[in-house]
């Protein structure tokens, strides 16, 4: 599988970004989706994670109620849609797949990663 992240950009406090990540490869039905994010100096960590028939849904609580994890598997395509963005989301945002494993919350479980978008929430 391989994937594109794309839709990142500068946004103000309390705006809203869609983030998208098209994949390639006959397996991405089948896969498990996520969304991780980085800052400087940080170690990556968890955003969201979608199962691969879009059933089930995972969250950071630092996101809950409102980002949106969602999926087209007619388009290959997983979105994750930010609204009410606070600063402390300033980050760059990686997509990722998985075929399965322990846990939808670890980054060592995917085996896909996608290049990266960076999203910008200033003033």
């Amino acid at each position: 599988v391989q994937l594109q992240a794309s839709g990142g950009g500068l946004v103000q406090p309390g705006g809203s970004l869609r983030l998208s990540c098209a994949a390639s490869g006959r397996t991405f039905s089948y896969s498990d989706m996520g969304w991780f994010r980085q800052t400087p100096g940080k170690e990556r960590e968890f955003v969201a994670a979608i199962s691969w028939s879009g059933g089930r849904t995972y969250y950071a609580d630092s996101v809950k109620g409102r980002f949106t994890i969602s999926r087209d598997n007619a388009k290959n395509t997983v979105y994750l849609q930010m609204n009410s963005l606070k600063r402390e989301d300033t980050a760059v945002y990686y997509c990722a797949a998985r075929a399965g494993g322990s846990s939808y919350y670890k980054q060592s479980d995917y085996n896909y990663w996608g290049q990266g978008t960076q999203v910008t929430v200033s003033s």
